[in-house]
């Protein structure tokens, strides 16, 4: 029997306790990202005389640490900030950037209204870490402008252009990639991971695999920050993230396949699943706490389910409680 079947984990992410190393680099003249060992990235772009801020993290308070580290560089204000998804980790410290304006793909702006709170009551006690004095939140973030295929903002001077996409549906309905493509420079949010495992309890598997990294590709990005993870640096890079993160949809896609084409058990997709990607992605950040979730939005795929089932505090420790232990 294998260690992972004999003892039952901590649930999801409430173990890891522990602060992370923080890495805040200037990828371009005046694009930014800050990554913290497989903590959700975020990333910035100075305009002429304003800022585009990507990601807005789980509060208030853990934006303004990122602010700080910001202004280090940069006094200008923020005017659009960006939010690739819905997810809370990513959205609910948007009142501490005073942004013009927040911008989300339409479908985003839908999860929002739909299923927002619920997720923010999953998040939390998935990943209570990085919500750093909750009380700080003052809701639900709503975007102010959204957009269904692209929208481009104009950064002034020389500085070009960043351009928002939508590349189809994978991790959620709603992702969007930021490019910039004066500096070659992509954020793709949970689209892409590098060095870190995928987060799909709310993602359509196939088209994610296939038609929606196919796009994302086709970008030519030569860095790209991932939704957790280091910065790709260089094509070899960039390919290996996109390659990554495609393979492990794939092995996801067969492993489940198969045993729900037999007629097998979610538990048993859920172990040969786990048999099948752990000795290559076993150690990156949150692998052992997406899985469970993972599988099981999966196996409702091949059940028929065509749009994610909403995520509860409650059904969480359910799935949990199903398959991990």
């Amino acid at each position: 029997m294998s260690d992972h079947a004999k003892s039952p984990r901590p649930f999801a992410s409430s173990a890891d306790l522990g602060e992370k190393q923080r890495s805040f680099e200037e990828l371009a003249e005046g694009v930014y990202a800050l990554t913290a060992e497989g903590d959700p990235n975020v990333g910035a772009v100075e305009g002429e005389d304003f800022l585009v801020c990507f990601e807005a993290m789980a509060t208030p308070v853990a934006a303004r640490e990122w602010l700080a580290l910001l202004r280090q560089r940069t006094d200008k204000p923020v005017r659009y900030l960006v939010l690739s998804h819905y997810h809370a980790v990513r959205v609910l410290g948007a009142s501490a950037f005073g942004a013009e304006v927040i911008v989300a793909h339409d479908k985003t702006r839908e999860l929002i209204a739909e299923r927002g709170e619920q997720d923010w009551a999953s998040e939390y006690g998935r990943m209570p870490r990085l919500f750093k004095e909750p009380a700080s939140i003052p809701g639900l973030t709503w975007p102010t402008a959204t957009f269904s295929d692209t929208f481009t903002i104009q950064l002034g001077g020389d500085r070009g252009e960043v351009v928002l996409a939508h590349c189809g549906r994978g991790h959620t309905e709603g992702d969007l990639v930021a490019w910039l493509p004066r500096q070659r420079v992509m954020f793709a949010g949970d689209l892409v991971e590098s060095q870190a495992a995928l987060y799909t309890g709310d993602a359509f598997h196939r088209e994610w695999a296939s038609a929606t990294l196919d796009r994302v590709a086709a970008f030519g990005a030569e860095v790209l920050v991932g939704g957790r993870g280091v910065v790709a640096r260089g094509k070899r890079e960039v390919d290996a993230a996109v390659a990554q993160t495609r393979d492990f949809l794939r092995v996801m896609l067969a492993e489940v396949g198969a045993v729900h084409g037999r007629g097998g058990t979610l538990k048993e997709a859920f172990g040969s699943t786990h048999r099948a990607l752990a000795p290559r992605y076993g150690a990156w950040p949150i692998f052992e706490h997406c899985l469970p979730f993972n599988v099981s939005r999966l196996w409702d795929e091949l059940d028929g389910v065509e749009r994610p089932r909403i995520w509860t505090a409650e059904r969480d420790r359910e799935v949990w409680e199903r398959l991990q232990s």
